[in-house]
């Protein structure tokens, strides 16, 4: 059925209404093509009860070309594809030159490859003195994005249509359609991203951190191995870090990458060198690896792992990719470990030969390297099971750590379990007996795929564990080995339906890393992070429910289910999970939250402060718009309450401020 938008319905909305309420899209025609894909990515919607302000034009046109000009004067956000009479009507025009497009320039990165899978032929267009060109063919010059502003709206044009996935041809339409003045209408501020100072050694830590949560991001994951030894350098780097990030609502985990513990380790110990199936070192990529199975190695180890947590203020532990290399598996015997004596010895206790023999023919015999890779399963398995029980340990004395357990998917790509020795069904049942968060990490060998594969994998791990909440997805934003196009690493369009896809498919969704995110996609990150089930007007109100809470653009005192709303800051309002109806209120609340990492149970205004109930698996942190005269948590006082900033016990409670 043809979607038609009328210019009433878009003028019906009030000055105030359309302060509050998003604009919805439509598309004219019977094929949406890739649009709902592109714009619900960032959290635009159909919902028939909001107000219609954007209007994509694919080709031709069943409404006539005035009105369409008429609703762009009047705010609408118009997008049109290719020639049409639309497209003329604007200034785009057809000329009889011909182009063939297979690789093209987009301004905002002039620097980056952006390359077509398959070519297309052209028209050359002219475009309007007063619009702005956003990419263009490589070659020539001719232009293949543009748009301009009108009235009180915009139109934005493609030379061609994005390509069947929305993100093949024009990485950055979203970005020039925010370029136009279109703002997103929802905000996540629960993303992770992890962090290696290697990257940011000189840089504005306060400066960083408010640009990270503006982001969308909660938790940063630290590199451990950079501050393994004290050096009163890299220490009063990493407390300013941890600082600067406590500042901006933002919790600080140790990411450690066992066996690898850092690069004074490898060199102080040869003697506890992890080995190769041929007998070397296991210098593997960046990676130092060392034999945890020697008894001496492991104590001193665990020494260390003491010391570096001990000593700064940390929010929680990440004990990421503990298991054996590599994605090559035992074809690659130069990679193939663990190949320590230790390992050795134990292995031959068990099964009667050395598992060295097995690399000394090229052609291993099959049932004893099938015996071999299952017990090194086994073996990553009970290592993970021992370190993290030492992780608990130090929780006796710090009981506000969280715990995440950063693991390799090998229920999407099986071959993990013989490659590197990954097998999450042997490691979920853990939860039964520990509080950690279970992080997947996509393979290399998919980061080809779509977004589609997030679903997939979260079927397939919710088969395995009841604890469905304590699911969490990686994904990895770096340059990929395989033939992908348009560009070799996420960005734009596919970086958002990637996050967009897997917010709506777990609880949590960690980013690798925060200095690999190209700078034109971290404004659009927390739209992308946004998921909610529905997002509608209804009595005047706008109705958001969402499972795990989200934010929305408003300015201005809010009532939200016909109650006064203290979280929120001059640009928006963070709801909490389940339905909210919202709308304006004729007074402030006596104090507000401006920012809060934690999930909100409740939230309800007092004579003098506010009552607020909250959950969080990691201490959380409340950012207040006034330093506070008092603070309970649970009835007790809150201990180190210092300026507008709490920091607050993880788990379930009750906080009163005054």
């Amino acid at each position: 059925m043809r979607s038609r938008i009328s210019l009433a319905l878009v003028l019906s909305c009030s000055a105030a209404c359309a302060a509050a309420l998003p604009p919805a899209y439509a598309i004219d025609g019977d094929d949406p093509g890739a649009w709902p894909q592109i714009l619900s990515s960032i959290g635009f919607t159909t919902g028939t009860g909001l107000p219609a302000g954007i209007y994509v034009v694919r080709n031709s046109s069943s409404t006539p070309v005035n009105d369409l000009l008429k609703r762009i004067e009047s705010g609408a956000f118009v997008i049109v594809e290719g020639e049409s009479d639309l497209a003329s009507a604007l200034g785009f025009q057809a000329t009889k030159k011909r182009v063939v497009v297979r690789s093209i320039i987009d301004h905002r990165t002039p620097g980056l490859s952006i390359v077509w899978e398959k070519a297309l032929e052209l028209p050359v267009f002219t475009v309007p003195k007063d619009a702005r060109i956003f990419a263009v063919e490589r070659w020539t010059g001719a232009p293949l994005l543009a748009g301009m502003k009108r009235g009180n709206g915009a139109a934005l044009w493609l030379a061609a249509s994005p390509g069947q996935q929305g993100y093949e041809r024009f990485p950055y339409i979203l970005q020039a359609l925010t370029d136009l003045g279109l703002q997103p209408p929802l905000r996540s501020a629960r993303l992770w991203a992890f962090f290696d100072s290697a990257y940011r050694s000189r840089v504005d830590l306060d400066y960083f951190a408010a640009r990270w949560r503006r982001s969308g991001i909660a938790a940063l994951q630290v590199a451990g191995w950079h501050y393994w030894e004290r050096n009163p350098e890299a220490d009063d780097y990493l407390r300013r870090l941890i600082a600067a990030c406590h500042r901006n609502a933002i919790v600080v985990y140790v990411w450690l990458e066992l066996p690898h513990v850092s690069d004074k380790f490898w060199d102080d110990h040869p003697e506890w060198r992890e080995q190769t199936a041929l007998g070397q070192d296991a210098q593997l990529d960046w990676r130092r690896l060392m034999n945890l199975n020697n008894p001496a190695a492991a104590t001193e180890v665990r020494k260390g792992l003491r010391e570096l947590i001990s000593g700064f203020d940390w929010d929680g532990v990440n004990l990421a990719e503990l298991y054996f290399e590599s994605l090559e598996g035992y074809a690659n015997p130069a990679r193939f470990t663990p190949m320590n004596a230790d390992v050795r010895q134990a292995f031959a206790r068990d099964h009667l030969f050395d598992p060295a023999d097995l690399f000394k023919t090229a052609q291993p015999d099959a049932a004893r390297m099938r015996v071999f890779l299952n017990w090194r399963a086994a073996l990553a398995r009970r290592m993970q099971s021992q370190w993290i029980d030492e992780i608990e340990a130090v929780r006796g004395t710090r009981p506000d750590l969280d715990l995440v357990l950063t693991h390799v998917d090998d229920r999407f790509d099986t071959r993990m379990h013989d490659l590197i020795g990954a097998d999450a069904a042997a490691v979920l049942p853990m939860l039964a007996q520990h509080d950690f968060t279970f992080l997947i990490e996509d393979p290399a060998t998919i980061w080809n795929l779509g977004p589609q594969r997030y679903p997939q994998i979260a079927e397939r791990y919710r088969a395995l564990t009841d604890r469905r909440d304590r699911l969490a997805i990686d994904i990895n934003i770096v340059e990929r080995y395989q033939d992908v196009y348009p560009t070799k690493q996420q960005t734009g369009t596919e970086l958002f339906e990637l996050i967009h896809v897997a917010s709506a498919s777990f609880n949590r969704v960690a980013l690798y890393f925060e200095n690999s995110i190209l700078s034109p996609d971290l404004p659009l990150l927390a739209a992308a992070g946004a998921s909610v089930d529905k997002m509608d007007q209804a009595g005047g109100k706008l109705v958001v429910s969402s499972k795990l809470g989200v934010g929305i653009p408003w300015t201005g005192p809010a009532t939200v289910n016909g109650k006064p709303w203290p979280i929120r800051d001059d640009r928006t309002l963070w709801l909490p999970p389940g339905p909210c109806a919202i709308a304006s209120a004729p007074g402030d609340v006596p104090l507000r939250v401006l920012d809060f990492n934690g999930t909100i149970r409740s939230a309800l205004p007092t004579a003098k402060g506010l009552e607020l109930a909250y959950e969080s698996t990691s201490r959380a942190i409340a950012v207040l718009a006034s330093r506070p005269a008092r603070v309970e948590v649970d009835g007790l006082p809150l201990a180190g309450t210092a300026g507008a900033t709490l920091i607050l016990p993880r788990g379930q409670h009750l906080l009163i401020i005054e």
